[in-house]
């Protein structure tokens, strides 16, 4: 009897050690991403926000259908005049979707993937980081549950393509998401390409935003999954009447012709109030901040494009976001390039002598 005790015994604390060691085992073979809260672990993408800081959108470009339609073709000058400025990234808007297959497995085009390779190379060498932003892929907005199974596919292949990339490779699931495409559902379809991207890179930064354009009034409806490695962004055209006087694309613009900005106590502390509702979320839940597009359209008179455009520039690194200007070369931009100089009263108000 005492030796059937001594056995039992023995077994109950070979099983005990058993369990205990396969417990640990399995908890250390969850993925770190997984394991912890973005409160505790939140300090990496913050520190990889910051070199986000003074970043300036590449806009125009690889989100026409086709680069070149809309004017504007990367230059690897430009590149090297943005480096030279004192820019820390660029943010690359792409069509993905112009350059995919329509069927299964909606194969990326190689030669598109080449050009991509070529810009990012490009910025990579000149010291700068580069954001890989998924643009206009309208049908996803207009028809979300059709199209998710592309979208997810075309991240697989961008994510299986750069996943030897340096860290200095962001990547951002996707710009402005609006209409159909509703809170509900883009929190579901941002968390499964985040499960996408995580198989081939799993320490990579990401950036997501909010639905209705990446407005800051929808950041209270964002659920980002928790992955320790996301960056949230908006983008901030307020007031719209001012930033986009006359702009041809957006209908009834030209009423608000004349339109100007001071910088009166009151026109910068709505400014303000936006921004700290914005600063309020990011506390509230630990995830750094990226402001990736705040412009003024060129119809506006220039002295008030300069004093608005220093306004949100100072006012969102008062609130620890990094930044990116809405753009380079374009009806926005901060780059002349008919005639290959800055427009220098605008980047000083970027970037300060």
């Amino acid at each position: 009897m005492k030796s059937k005790q001594i056995t039992r015994v023995f077994i109950l604390l070979c099983l005990t050690s058993l369990l205990t060691t396969n417990c640990k085992k399995k908890a250390s073979d969850t993925p770190e991403i997984l394991k912890k809260e973005p409160a505790s672990s939140s300090v990496f993408a913050s520190g990889m926000n910051q070199r986000l800081a003074r970043t300036v959108n590449l806009g125009n470009a690889l989100e026409a259908p086709h680069e070149g339609d809309w004017g504007m073709v990367i230059r690897k000058a430009y590149i090297d005049s943005i480096a030279g400025a004192g820019f820390t990234a660029v943010r690359i808007p792409i069509k993905w979707s112009a350059h995919a297959g329509s069927h299964k497995p909606y194969p990326v085009d190689p030669a598109f993937f080449n050009r991509i390779d070529e810009v990012t190379e490009w910025c990579l060498g000149a010291g700068l980081n580069a954001i890989i932003d998924f643009h206009h892929y309208d049908e996803l907005t207009s028809d979300p549950e059709r199209h998710k199974e592309r979208f997810l596919a075309i991240w697989q292949q961008i994510s299986a393509h750069y996943k030897n990339a340096p860290d200095s490779i962001f990547f951002e699931l996707l710009n402005e998401p609006h209409d159909a495409l509703t809170s509900a559902l883009w929190n579901r379809y941002l968390a499964e390409a985040v499960a996408v991207i995580r198989r081939d890179n799993p320490q990579r930064i990401l950036i997501a935003g909010p639905v209705h354009w990446n407005g800051l009034e929808s950041l209270v409806n964002l659920v980002l999954p928790p992955d320790t490695m996301l960056i949230a962004t908006f983008h901030y055209y307020h007031p719209f009447h001012f930033t986009h006087q006359g702009a041809g694309w957006v209908e009834g613009s030209d009423a608000w012709l004349g339109t100007t900005w001071t910088g009166t106590p009151e026109e910068k502390q709505a400014v303000e109030d936006d921004f700290s509702t914005v600063a309020d979320w990011s506390r509230t839940y630990k995830r750094p901040v990226f402001l990736g597009e705040f412009g003024a359209y060129e119809k506006a008179d220039s002295a008030s494009r300069v004093t608005w455009t220093r306004s949100i520039r100072e006012t969102a690194e008062k609130n620890n976001f990094s930044w990116a200007y809405w753009e380079f070369g374009a009806g926005f931009g901060i780059y002349d390039r008919e005639q290959n100089r800055w427009r220098e009263r605008l980047l000083h108000a970027l970037i300060p002598r």
